[in-house]
């Protein structure tokens, strides 16, 4: 059983200490020492000390994007589900995998460390709620139907599909998990990768403190704002309430 998830923000290196500072900042929370062979991982810890931590910062040596973590308490069955559906192991040990799903995007499927406590939504000077609570999908058209199937197979979550946009569906979310899965249909045929959202109660309002750290408005969408931070990635600020 899917326990608990993660979301991985993936940036360059060479910008690691500027995405540290913004994603921290726009998430109320600090940052661990940093851990690997090259320094590359740190957590970003809430400021709730009662909750478990959801979010992590990776310098990558390619790419800028985003990836997930899920723990389950049946790891082995999790990573043989995950072969079974098309995925290829790429490295592993007793209570971690690295796994390409059948499309080639990189996940960790790992054994659930114990973690409960989802942190509360962070409240910016402004008043304005906002979580980082999900990480989007991107998938190319032939891939899609594929790749959902994989994903929801592994977490054991049904697939459920957006009514409002044709594009979009979602793993049906799990009480108390602290990231959903968000799978989107692309309108042209390019390797998957994935972006993050963060729910706000004023995306606007968002939007300005999120330029006056450093980050750039880059379009909106029908209820979304597209943004880039200060290290390149792409990212939204969705107008939705953030999970309590």
């Amino acid at each position: 059983m899917l326990k608990w998830a993660w979301a991985f923000i993936d940036r360059p290196e060479r910008v690691f200490e500027e995405s540290a500072r913004f994603w921290t900042a726009v998430t109320g929370t600090t940052l661990s020492a940093r851990r690997g062979e090259r320094g590359e991982f740190a957590t970003l810890v809430p400021a709730d000390r009662d909750a478990d931590a959801s979010l992590k910062l990776q310098g990558v040596l390619s790419g800028n994007g985003a990836h997930i973590d899920l723990e389950f308490d049946d790891f082995e069955k999790a990573v043989a589900r995950a072969v079974d559906l098309g995925g290829t192991v790429v490295e592993r040990d007793e209570v971690w995998a690295h796994v390409t799903s059948p499309s080639g995007y990189g996940l960790c499927v790992a054994a659930w460390n114990g973690a409960r406590q989802v942190a509360r939504p962070y409240v910016a000077p402004d008043g304005t709620r906002t979580r980082l609570d999900q990480v989007c999908i991107d998938i190319a058209p032939s891939a899609l139907d594929t790749e959902v199937a994989f994903w929801g197979g592994v977490s054991g979550l049904r697939v459920v599909p957006s009514s409002r946009w044709a594009e979009f569906s979602w793993l049906e979310p799990v009480h108390g998990s602290p990231v959903e899965v968000l799978f989107q249909r692309i309108d042209e045929e390019r390797p998957t990768s994935a972006h993050l959202d963060v729910s706000s109660t004023d995306a606007d309002a968002s939007r300005r403190r999120h330029e006056s750290l450093g980050a750039e408005f880059v379009r909106e969408g029908a209820n979304w704002l597209v943004m880039r931070d200060p290290g390149g990635g792409t990212y939204c600020l969705i107008r939705r309430e953030p999970e309590a």
